[in-house]
């Protein structure tokens, strides 16, 4: 599991609950002023998320409106940029002359080495809670020419379309299920998070050329491999359709893949292949032929699919579902043994 530290304010008397959110905001890098009509029961939750390069937070809380202070700032300056997705109720983004509304769904951007404020309002406060995703990215650890950056201060970005649905989709998974991943992963995932955001905001400066070619190829190569992840059951996938999908021809679809083990159209076979070795063993899945699995994702041909599951893993699908069959009887078996003793 990625590591993982939470902050629960509902453990405590309704009494102390504000008390110790305030001290968790006084705690932090970036402390702010922190006030709430809702003082008084204060119930909320953050999850800190540590991933190397980066720093996630996931935030539920009450409406509240915060401030960063010239004074706070000149007590601790940790240096930090933050990258803010909305994920319930509406926020507020003002920094250096620029405020904007932030809707459910957005992203804002700012510098916690100026002084800015900030609201986040649940839609319904008597009913719900505000909820955000907040990205701390270090100042040296992105980049982009840091004079360009202060256009991005207070402003608003979708996360919606393109590399900010992809941004957005990264950040709710990662924080919400963070059981997922091995704590050897935190410093991998950290980068390709980094990489989406500096893709994402260099886009909003309207100067790409100023995001490393590097980091454009990653970002990009994510992207395409999410997009072969959602689109596997369709038969019809294969590298010019990925590379029509991303507006790239297919010579540089090919040359995206060079670093990686595998080409284009391999990694799409071997994750169709992985697919079906997964549900053809699958009890839930018993009954449902074998070609029917196979359609499902992205092999309409039977012979095809059996030479190539054959290649791949040294066995028919057939013989590899029957395998399976056979441990699942052994494992049941074993069960039915230890119950009946229990039972006795």
């Amino acid at each position: 599991m990625l590591p993982k530290e939470t902050l629960d304010t509902s453990v405590l008397p309704p009494g102390e609950r504000f008390g110790m959110w305030l001290e968790l905001v006084a705690r932090t890098s970036a402390p702010m002023r922190v006030r709430s009509e809702h003082d008084e029961d204060f119930i909320a939750r953050a999850d800190f998320v540590d991933l190397g390069p980066i720093q996630l937070i996931r935030y539920d809380y009450p409406s509240l409106d915060a401030f960063r202070t010239p004074k706070l700032i000149r007590q601790s300056d940790p240096e930090l940029y933050i990258l803010a997705l909305t994920t319930g109720g509406v926020g507020t983004s003002s920094q250096d002359g620029r405020r904007s509304e932030i809707q459910a769904g957005e992203f804002t951007f700012y510098n916690a080495s100026r002084p800015h404020d900030l609201g986040h309002h649940a839609k319904e406060p008597e009913r719900d809670q505000a909820s955000s995703i907040v990205t701390m990215i270090p100042h040296a650890a992105l980049p982009l020419p840091p004079e360009r950056m202060a256009a991005l201060y207070g402003g608003r970005m979708s996360g919606s379309e393109g590399i900010g649905a992809l941004l957005a989709q990264f950040l709710l998974q990662v924080t919400g299920h963070p059981e997922q991943y091995h704590a050897a992963d935190a410093s991998r995932l950290g980068a390709v998070g980094l990489d989406l955001a500096t893709t994402m905001l260099g886009r909003h400066l309207v100067a790409e050329d100023a995001v490393p070619t590097e980091v454009r190829r990653r970002a990009l190569l994510t992207q395409v491999q999410s997009y072969i992840h959602r689109h596997l059951g369709d038969a019809a996938l294969d590298p010019h359709v990925v590379a029509n999908a991303h507006h790239i021809s297919v010579r540089s679809l090919h040359r995206l893949f060079e670093g990686e083990d595998a080409t284009v159209a391999s990694y799409i076979r071997d994750l169709r292949l992985a697919r079906c070795r997964r549900d053809l063993t699958d009890p839930a899945l018993r009954n449902q032929p074998v070609q029917t699995v196979a359609a499902r994702w992205g092999f309409p041909d039977k012979a095809h699919f059996s030479r190539a599951f054959k290649a791949a893993y040294g066995t028919t699908p057939q013989d590899h579902r029957d395998s399976g069959s056979d441990l699942a009887r052994i494992v049941n078996r074993r069960a039915s043994t230890v119950n009946s003793r229990q039972a006795d």
